[in-house]
């Protein structure tokens, strides 16, 4: 049984550039999938596809229960979605903004106005709810964008690089509201270039680079690909190196690497914190004084950085895998909202 968002075989090519080369996902309902991948890698694109923004040359998708290309109406009454880029009327209040995101819903005008104070106050618009959007900063309107995408409380939601923009602070609130989300039934699918913020929130991770889905599963399991752990020991003096990489190879289940310059050795292990605290023991034993010593366990960075050969916010040289202008962007609405497509930047 296909999950609340499940796609099969998506191609969509943009003159000579394949942005999506046969993209198959499959998100269980109330998980959330973290899409990641480079700019370029045809992440926006495949929400575009999932949201009806963009027909696919071929392949299948189903959204909800509805698919996707025979009934994109019903798809879009079913789903709520924030892209990169704030779509929000300038001229209107805040509160206007999400007042008329429900009238648009057919929510009684009692319903509307409670449902926009409640996510005023959760987004912490609510001191500058009476203000035009247009006065608002950059991340305001940001946040705004994020309430109106929650308005109906849509059973299924698309968040394109959705905390791109935030401060710390608004970015873990955002991270609040999505846990509440999902813990309530939404299902969630998450484009994002913060692998922390795909570590903290998604149940799968699929890895998207050129268009394939070129690895998927937990965050742990894709941690576990790159390889085991390792310890990494900074010793005080420059002549004990060597006495250390003696300690070191011990223990460890691989060859140890050393950086001159900042007197770094790392070697693989197995065995966890008490390993650890025999090698601490050891090098006391031996007069090799540290200034640090740590366990390390691959990070997503790793992942990334093992499976694409670059860091997760690299930009391709010549812009988007579609070789669009970065500057491309949607002007749409969230689920039911009416959209309008200005230039496809193909990402």
């Amino acid at each position: 049984m296909p999950g609340a968002i499940y796609a099969e075989g998506l191609v969509k090519t943009f003159g000579e550039v394949r942005a999506l080369d046969g993209v198959d996902l499959d998100v269980p309902e109330g998980t959330v999938l973290g899409l990641l991948g480079p700019n370029g890698a045809g992440k926006t694109t495949t929400v575009r596809v999932l949201t009806t923004l963009l027909q696919p040359d071929s392949g299948r998708a189903v959204v909800a229960g509805i698919d996707v290309l025979r009934h994109p109406n019903e798809v879009r009454r079913s789903i709520g979605l924030s892209g990169q880029f704030a779509a929000v009327d300038e001229y209107l209040t805040g509160r206007e903004n999400l007042r008329m995101v429900g009238q648009l819903y057919q929510m009684r005008a009692k319903e509307a106005k409670a449902r926009a104070d409640e996510l005023l106050e959760r987004f912490n618009l609510a001191e500058a709810a009476d203000r035009t959007a247009k006065t608002y900063s950059g991340g305001m309107r940001r946040r705004l964008d994020l309430a109106a995408a929650l308005v109906v409380r849509p059973p299924v939601m698309f968040m394109d690089e959705p905390t791109t923009g935030l401060d710390p602070r608004n970015r873990q609130a955002l991270w609040d509201v999505i846990q509440e989300l999902v813990a309530g039934g939404t299902t969630l699918l998450l484009t994002t270039q913060y692998l922390e913020e795909a570590d903290h929130l998604a149940h799968d991770i699929c890895v998207v680079d050129h268009g394939k889905v070129i690895a998927r599963g937990t965050s742990d399991a894709l941690k576990a690909r790159t390889g085991g752990e390792r310890v990494e020991v900074v010793v005080h003096e420059r002549e004990h190196i060597e006495d250390a990489r003696g300690v070191l190879a011990v223990f460890g289940k691989g060859e140890t690497t050393v950086e001159e310059h900042t007197r770094k050795l790392t070697v693989p292990v197995t065995g966890g914190a008490k390993l650890l605290a025999e090698i601490i023991r050891e090098l006391d034993l031996r007069g090799i004084e540290i200034d640090d010593i740590g366990l390390r366990r691959p990070t997503l960075d790793d992942v990334f950085i093992s499976l694409t050969g670059h860091v997760a916010a690299l930009a391709e040289e010549n812009g988007d895998a579609a070789g669009g202008a970065s500057g491309g962007r949607d002007r749409h609405g969230h689920g039911g909202r009416a959209a309008r497509k200005e230039k496809e930047d193909g990402r």
